[in-house]
């Protein structure tokens, strides 16, 4: 049995891996913080709650970040 890579985008950037991963796991392989930021997953919030989901092929992830001022 052959791994098909998963390929995403995360902030713009195109990334592979040759495994599944869930998102928490995805963050920490990006070095991106898990803690103070939100996700949308193809335009739309992907809640805390499901982190522990594998990441989807093709999916389009934005981590947001929360910044002060006005």
């Amino acid at each position: 049995m052959t791994s098909v890579p998963i390929g995403v985008t995360v902030n713009g950037q195109d990334h592979e891996f040759d495994r599944s991963l869930t998102v928490r796991e995805l963050l920490d392989r990006l070095g991106l913080p898990s803690q103070g930021v939100a996700l949308a997953v193809d335009g739309a919030v992907f809640p805390k709650s499901r982190w522990d989901e594998p990441v989807g092929r093709g999916w389009e992830i934005e981590v947001l970040t929360a910044v002060q001022g006005g």
